[in-house]
């Protein structure tokens, strides 16, 4: 009966998430071609400008350029359905060869400043409650305000210009140095500035929903509202420290709140790896993306927005599940539901 119960409730969410990556796939494949540029350059280069307009018209041909765009996307759709998704104009290759070779990337950047971002937001959440309304406290929050106005392009350029550019202590660019051997090392010392960049554009944010009181949100405490509950007045009278009950007790109870937050925000640190990886040069999904929107590689690009937004759906459709599950008030009604 319980598994029953989990393939009833799982049913509507794998619906809704089948049909958005299929509205998103339409989406890409018609704006991609309506925006402008020649994707003949990408796959020909320099060539194109010499080509009369017989060769030109033959070279749309053979990558199926002429036909109309509904008959072009019915052709793309009957190919993803059997798993082929052409080739990279640009590469010359499979995209999904192209995609592979760069994940590891994305997967590193994104995962160390994704880890960062948890472990750290966490902590200064409860420093800025187990300090409340205290110097400390003030100056991080004003602080707080500041950093994350800061627009992460920006902040990426002021870092290179700072510390690779001024001071020389860090690259400015690449997954690893120019003829090097790509050693942990090296690799690391490469990952500082995009990761801090990463880490800095979304760690305010996250305190602050840590910490405040938002009585829109699904999720259900604070740390500050915890602060105020009952049994830390208990606690407090039985000689138990500030620091121990923030730690120990109400950081415990906030936890599973913050996971379901951590969820939404995967969306959020996914664009601002994006965005990083195309300011660093770093070689992962986000300039790929660039590169493949800018050369009109049509095929490569479907790949990396359907990807990009699957994640996405499903990261959305899986914090609200876990809110669903954390929240008192949503279980009844999903009984209720399900028994129909």
């Amino acid at each position: 009966m319980k598994v029953r119960r989990f393939f009833l409730r799982l049913l509507p969410r794998l619906g809704i998430f089948v049909l958005s990556v299929l509205l998103l796939s339409v989406l890409t494949f018609y704006i991609s071609r309506l925006a402008p540029g020649d994707p003949l350059v990408s796959y020909y280069g320099d060539r194109v400008e010499k080509m009369s307009p017989a060769e030109r018209e033959w070279a749309e041909d053979k990558l199926g350029l002429n036909d109309p765009l509904p008959t072009q996307y019915a052709r793309w759709f009957s190919r993803a359905l059997h798993g082929d998704f052409g080739i990279s104009y640009k590469y010359k290759m499979d995209v999904l060869e192209v995609i592979r070779t760069r994940l590891p990337y994305t997967f590193r950047l994104g995962g160390l400043g994704f880890v960062l971002l948890f472990v750290l937001a966490l902590l200064l959440g409860a420093l800025c409650a187990w300090k409340e309304d205290r110097p400390l406290d003030r100056i991080l929050c004003k602080l707080g305000t500041v950093t994350s106005c800061i627009p992460e392009f920006w902040l990426s350029l002021m870092l290179i210009l700072l510390f690779s550019v001024t001071l020389r202590w860090l690259p400015s660019s690449g997954a690893y140095s120019v003829g090097g051997d790509g050693g942990f090392a090296d690799r690391a010392v490469h990952l500082i500035l995009p990761v801090t960049v990463v880490v800095l554009g979304h760690l305010w944010y996250l305190e602050e929903q840590l910490i405040l009181a938002d009585t829109g949100a699904d999720v259900a405490m604070r740390l500050v509202e915890e602060l105020r509950a009952d049994y830390v007045l208990l606690a407090r009278s039985e000689g138990m420290g500030r620091a121990h009950i923030v730690l120990l007790q109400c950081l415990r109870n906030v936890l599973p709140s913050y996971l379901s937050l951590m969820a939404i925000s995967v969306p959020h640190v996914m664009g601002g790896t994006y965005i990083v990886e195309a300011v660093f040069s770093y070689p992962g999904l986000g300039t790929l993306s660039y590169e493949s929107a800018r050369y009109k590689d049509y095929n490569l690009l479907m790949v990396l927005c359907l990807l990009s937004g699957a994640a996405v759906i499903a990261c959305s459709l899986l914090a609200q599940a876990m809110n669903a599950r954390l929240d008192p008030r949503l279980r009844p009604a999903e009984r209720e539901v399900t028994s129909k």
